[in-house]
């Protein structure tokens, strides 16, 4: 391995941002460990690439299985300089009618799958010296709050938290980790990867208006090529985001976000100061308005 030339291993290489990425690594003349449920599916990659390709089937939901494919990296290129999860899907359901059984399927994969690769790769990358984590999360898992997306987003928040963790654990290592936040993409995401079963009546309002949505073209103006383009400029950059959010909707939802988690932290801030020993009791809680006067808002 050389500084030009970057040794990468992808998650859900096959079909969305993975395979995106892929190409664009490729194309870069970088070399990918290209993993996916059905390898065959690379095969025109196998085919325009040569050897710097290497296709190694992986459901990521088996931690034995990750353990061998990062070790088949290891053995087949010497080394693994980005590890990339981005291996995932949502179905989309009410919380309340999602069977609990779908709930934890996808949850096995977006929150656990990431899990299984990371801590396969971590000793890899301690022996070796460093290397850079990329995990795909979406801005959902920063914001939350969509309709139908239950399982699919408490995992995004789940990979967040647990990324945020590792960062801090594996920096003496030179690992780094950067979580990705991406808007609405024109991938297959909501497509073919999405099952969406019939919609209560009770939740046509809003689980229902959210599949509209996400069948329209409105919630996929993201350019998958163009991502994977920049990922793999950013990662050859010295210093890296914690966060990197892509797409313009999704910034505006993240600042709009933000926010207004500033603005009710401080519209609050009497309450949650007067819950330290000492402290004076504030307004009564169950009065806003009371509580805003005393906060000068």
């Amino acid at each position: 391995m050389t500084a030009e030339t970057l040794t990468w291993f992808i998650t859900g290489s096959s079909r969305g941002f993975g395979r995106s990425l892929t190409g664009a690594a490729l194309a870069a003349g970088d070399r990918v460990v290209a993993t996916a449920r059905r390898p065959e599916q690379l095969a025109d990659l196998v085919e325009q690439y040569g050897d710097r390709v290497f296709p190694v089937a992986l459901d990521v939901t088996d931690r034995p299985a990750a353990v061998a494919a990062l070790q088949a990296a290891v053995d087949h290129f010497g080394g693994v300089d980005v590890v990339v999860n981005n291996a995932g899907y949502a179905n989309t359901s009410a919380i309340e009618t999602t069977p609990e059984d779908d709930f934890r399927r996808q949850f096995d994969t977006n929150f656990w799958g990431v899990y299984n690769v990371s801590t396969a790769a971590l000793p890899v990358l301690r022996a070796q010296g460093g290397g850079t984590m990329v995990q795909f999360s979406s801005i959902g898992g920063r914001v939350g709050s969509t309709p139908g997306l239950g399982s699919y987003q408490a995992a995004k928040f789940a990979v967040d938290g647990f990324t945020r963790v590792l960062a801090a654990e594996t920096a003496p290592f030179g690992i780094r980790c950067l979580v990705v936040e991406p808007g609405g993409f024109a991938t297959d995401w909501a497509g073919a990867s999405m099952q969406v079963p019939e919609v209560a009546p009770e939740y046509e309002s809003t689980v229902g208006e959210m599949v509209r949505l996400f069948q329209s073209e409105v919630s996929s103006q993201g350019d998958p090529e163009r991502a994977g383009e920049i990922l793999v400029r950013l990662v050859r950059q010295p210093a890296l985001p914690s966060h990197l959010i892509l797409g313009a909707g999704a910034v505006e939802m993240a600042q709009g976000y933000s926010r207004s988690q500033l603005e009710e932290a401080a519209r609050w801030e009497p309450v949650s100061r007067s819950a330290d020993f000492g402290q004076d009791y504030p307004a009564d809680p169950a009065d806003p308005a009371a509580v805003a006067r005393e906060a000068g808002a």
